[in-house]
């Protein structure tokens, strides 16, 4: 009998998927047919992405099955075999790329991932940079795009190895027509090319969602109906993908909803709100914005629509006072722009292209603080809020985090946000990316009734044509540039087109064409590219590949280099606190401060203090009074020791009787107090040696039965600046390597970038490995610098064998990024992961290791920590190679422990780093 599950490209059956108490999948069962594009629709939060995620392999499956191309998704043996024939492009703004890599390098690692050989790359890479219109920004790093050049950035990394099923998450959101045009048509090409190719994509674009082959309407982690666009379309006798989407929805959710009616604006004849003129931006030789000029009247909704990258986002950030301009001007409410000018700021409602409120907060918080910011009176500010939640649908999320919401709902706080001060100017970058229909028509809906019923005046930028078309206006602006400026309709008719994005399409292929010297944007189809594997998947190993690690190994080298503070701390960091603690911390205890009450003031009193004055570890204070002042002394702390020789004192020396003298330290400190301690017996010993008091008294001079002559091996001069230095570089090189690895891996989990690991053929120790050897690198460039520091600051000579030592280095700071590898292993922050690292790094270091307390007298769990932590077999190969002169066979077994680190430290974090989000 054929298996069924051959016939689909993936397969759902009872499949549960609940994040806490939020419900995202409700017992879904689903199949997708193959070689074709299945769109998902409905709006953000009903479980697109969970489902998506689940499909790509890189969640964690709760309750039901999910079987992709045949292979069950729950064994991970079987998933690892399917990974290079899957892509998967998440949701988000470039989530899946490395902010610090150019185009081209975030490509080139996805290639090498993939297996490719450089022909084969360099090929792909050209075609992909060229049919996206990335070709000159491949030298661009990531973090410098505009959003919507992002996301064809993250399409170009998908589709790198050609995938039997391509994975996308809402790809074309916040990207520009024309864009989306060329996505769509690169997919068909790789479509051709690659017969049987299936894609999945879930869209907020209901005109792409007419182009597809089979669409699935979700709303509340449920399937409202699955079928052909033709099928659904006479399921609801609608006329558009939309109107079919709106009528599948629950009564509940489309009470209410209306067509939009847009009354005529009524032309006040008051000034221009907002006027530019010439307005320019650069940065550096790159112009941004080049000589804008326009005029926004009051209560006129101003639509902004340009190609990604074009400056519209630049623009109004100048119109914000965010940015300030290069050439030109502007005025905005009739006075020229001033980012200090807090009443301006006060009437303007701005909202950006990124998430930019607070994700530590709730939904509600994050309005109260707004309205509190915005100075709303506190009986007005609470009415307010209940409005704004209402209107943009947010009650259900009023007391969620804004970390864990979905895009298109953080995309309507954000709007609520912008507009609870009730502003007379609003700037909306880009605001309904990624938010479902009905949400967007409410959010028009607010637009028209400020507009018209208050006068605000909007000035909006949008990839949405019929959003673009409820504008009065709307600027067409192209490489900073405006190309266009009329009413919608106008501009159609100026083009001879049927609708405004085939207006703004013709715009900017007439911009491209100047532009090329009269040659057309290359959109169209081309030849297939030459595969070094005749068009089949490229045949990538499920053992460890060299190829893989070192794809994150130049990723991570090539991000650190480019992080100048991160660089910086790494290896001057070292060297900062080798001066701080090889100079400013000593275990030498001299110079101390001592003063003298003598009741007696005898002969062998004063010879006792002398002998005092005379040791170099004690300088004298003035004498003391009285008992009292004794006191007062050591209060204060200005003496570390006081004495008092009592009246007789020298009678009974010259007599032989037993006498005292009395001794009081300063104990706040007790390692300095027990050294105090030690010198005064041994000033005191040395006193009732002295031939001269023994030849002034009468002291007995009986023979003692023997005598005990301590001398020192190493060390002779009992300076710490021999330990001390040795051991500073061990503790160094346990903190900031440690540290270091710790953030690069939790690093990924922040930005989403950990998504990489689920979803493509590396394995979990080629992604460990690979990001642990530049870090191990730079250890060893801290060893070197802190080495020739030991010698030449702090004239510390090297008596042992500096093979021994180079390569007990070696292991150790091997073992201690492992370490810092091992606690990012089981945290999620960058903060979690430095504090957690630091603190489980310098105590061990410092309390457990023998720095200040010999590991053989260590007992209980202190013992343990010190027995189970790097440094402890590695300071005894420092400081017996500096101090003692040791070699390979003397520190043979401290080497062997720490070679043993390195497989255990590596294994213990493979077992807490997971192949899939939970």
């Amino acid at each position: 009998m054929r298996d069924a599950r051959a016939d689909c490209a993936a397969r759902l059956k009872n499949v549960t998927q609940k994040y806490g108490s939020v419900l995202a999948l409700d017992d879904v069962s689903l199949s997708f047919p193959k070689a074709c594009v299945v769109g998902l629709i409905g709006p953000d939060g009903v479980g697109k992405s969970s489902l998506l995620s689940l499909i790509a392999g890189a969640r964690h499956i709760q309750t039901g099955s999910v079987t992709v191309l045949g292979v069950d998704m729950a064994k991970a043996r079987d998933r690892e075999t399917i990974c290079p024939r899957v892509a998967y492009m998440p949701q988000g703004l470039g989530k899946n790329l490395y902010p610090d890599l150019s185009v081209r390098e975030n490509i080139e690692f996805f290639a090498r991932l993939f297996g490719q050989g450089r022909g084969e790359r360099e090929a792909r890479i050209a075609d992909l940079l060229q049919s996206t219109g990335l070709t000159p920004f491949a030298g661009r790093q990531a973090k410098n795009l505009s959003g919507g050049m992002r996301q064809k950035l993250g399409l170009c990394c998908s589709l790198i190895h050609d995938p039997d099923l391509l994975i996308l998450d809402e790809p074309t959101t916040g990207v520009d027509p024309l864009s989306r045009r060329q996505f769509w048509e690169l997919i068909a090409r790789m479509r051709e090319r690659r017969i049987g190719m299936s894609v999945v994509v879930a869209t907020a674009y209901m005109e792409e969602a007419e182009q597809f082959d089979w669409l699935v309407a979700m709303n509340a982690g449920k399937i409202l109906a699955a079928g052909s666009p033709d099928d659904l379309k006479e399921k609801t006798s609608s006329k558009t993908i939309e109107e079919a989407f709106i009528a599948l929805l629950p009564d509940s959710q489309k009470a209410g909803h209306h067509a939009l009616e847009i009354p005529p604006r009524v032309d006040t004849g008051d000034k221009p709100v907002i006027s530019a003129r010439n307005l320019t931006r650069r940065f550096g030789d790159f112009t941004a914005v080049d000589h804008v000029s326009f005029d926004i009247e009051r209560g006129e909704i101003f639509g902004f629509l340009g190609s990604n990258g074009c400056g519209k986002s630049t623009t109004m950030k100048m119109l914000t006072g965010l940015l300030p301009s290069t050439d030109g001007n502007a005025t905005l409410l009739g006075r020229a722009i001033d980012a200090s000018d807090i009443n301006s700021r006060m009437r303007v409602g701005y909202m950006s292209q990124a998430f930019s409120l607070y994700t530590e907060l709730t939904v509600q918080q994050n309005l109260e603080l707004h309205a509190r910011l915005f100075h709303l009176p506190p009986d007005e500010m609470d009415e307010r809020i209940k409005y704004l939640l209402q209107r943009f649908d947010l009650l259900r999320y009023a007391d969620q985090l804004a970390e864990g919401l979905p895009l298109g709902i953080r995309q309507r706080l954000s709007l609520a946000v912008a507009v609870v001060h009730k502003p007379e100017v609003l700037i909306l970058d880009e605001p309904t990316s990624g938010v479902d229909p009905i949400a967007r028509d409410n959010f028009w809906e607010l637009l028209i009734d400020l507009s018209r019923k208050n006068g605000v005046t909007i000035f909006v930028s949008t990839h949405f044509m019929n959003e673009a078309a409820r504008c009065d206006r709307v600027a067409l602006m192209n490489a900073g540039k405006v190309l266009a400026l009329d009413k919608p309709g106008g501009l159609v008719a100026a083009r001879g087109a049927v609708s405004l994005e085939e207006a703004f399409i013709g715009y900017l292929e007439e911009a491209a064409k100047s532009a090329s010297g009269a040659q057309a944007a290359d959109v169209g189809p081309r030849a297939p590219i030459q595969s070094d594997h005749g068009g089949e998947a490229t045949a990538v190993s499920s053992v460890f590949s060299a190829r893989r690690m070192f794809a994150y190994t130049i990723r991570e080298s090539l991000e650190l280099l480019r992080d100048p503070i991160r660089l910086g701390f790494a290896l001057a960091g070292t060297a900062f606190l080798m001066l701080i603690i090889g100079f400013g911390i000593t275990t030498d205890v001299n110079s101390l401060s001592f003063a003298a009450l003598d009741r007696d003031n005898s002969f062998e009193s004063r010879s006792y203090l002398g002998e005092l004055r005379g040791s170099a570890y004690f300088v004298e204070q003035s004498p003391l009074k009285d008992a009292s002042e004794l006191q007062d002394r050591l209060k204060s702390g200005k003496v570390n020791a006081t004495i008092e020789i009592p009246p007789g004192f020298g009678r009974d020396i010259r007599r032989g009787r037993p006498t005292e003298v009395g001794v009081w330290i300063d104990g706040a400190m007790p390692f300095r107090a027990e050294t105090i301690r030690g010198y005064l017996q041994g000033v005191h010993q040395q006193f009732l040696s002295d031939p001269a008091i023994r030849g002034h008294g009468a002291i007995s001079t009986a023979a003692v039965p023997a005598d005990i002559e301590v001398r020192y091996r190493y060390n002779q001069d009992f300076d710490s600046i021999y330990a001390m230095v040795p051991s500073t570089i061990a503790m160094q090189l346990a903190l900031i390597p440690a540290i270091l690895m710790a953030l690069a891996i939790v690093r990924e989990k922040e930005l989403g970038s950990i998504t990489n690991l689920y979803v493509t053929p590396v394995t979990r120790v080629e992604f460990l490995l690979g990001k642990q050897v530049p870090y191990v690198a730079v250890a060893m460039l801290n060893f070197l610098m802190l080495f020739l520091m030991a010698i030449f600051v702090f004239n510390v000579p090297l008596r042992g064998s500096f093979l021994a030592l180079s390569l007990g280095a070696l292991l150790y700071v091997t073992a201690t990024t492992g370490y810092g590898m091992l606690i990012s292993s089981f945290t999620r922050t960058q903060i979690a992961a430095l504090f957690g690292t630091a603190i489980l790094t310098v105590l061990p270091a410092t309390m457990f290791s023998g720095m200040l307390t010999p590991v053989s007298s260590i007992t209980g769990f202190g013992a343990v920590m010190g027995r189970l932590f790097p440094m402890t077999y590695f300071l005894p190969i420092s400081v017996g190679a500096f101090t003692k002169g040791l070699g390979f066979v003397d520190l043979f077994h401290h080497i062997l422990m720490l070679a043993l680190f390195v497989p255990a430290l590596t294994i213990l974090s493979l077992l807490l780093l997971r192949k899939q989000e939970t």
